[in-house]
């Protein structure tokens, strides 16, 4: 089972972010937790200065931008 986290404050890139993330999850027919952080002193634990970050399995894999449900796949395949 794999855990994703949508790091941020509940902005539109955010939400835009955990819409791609579960598509991505979806279509690879994943098991997965997702979970969204907003508490801005957890999203620092993980080392993010630019939000939304994307995490998998508490690793952090894209911050600062949306990235494409292609490249999300490629990250939740690993």
């Amino acid at each position: 089972m794999k855990k994703i986290q949508i790091l941020g404050t509940g902005c539109p890139k955010c939400e835009k972010l955990a819409e791609s993330a579960k598509k991505a999850a979806d279509d690879l027919r994943l098991e997965y937790e997702m979970e969204k952080v907003k508490d801005i002193t957890e999203i620092m634990k993980f080392g993010v200065m630019m939000t939304p970050a994307l995490a998998v399995n508490g690793e952090v894999k894209f911050s600062g931008k949306v990235p494409s449900v292609e490249e999300i796949k490629e990250v939740l395949n690993d």
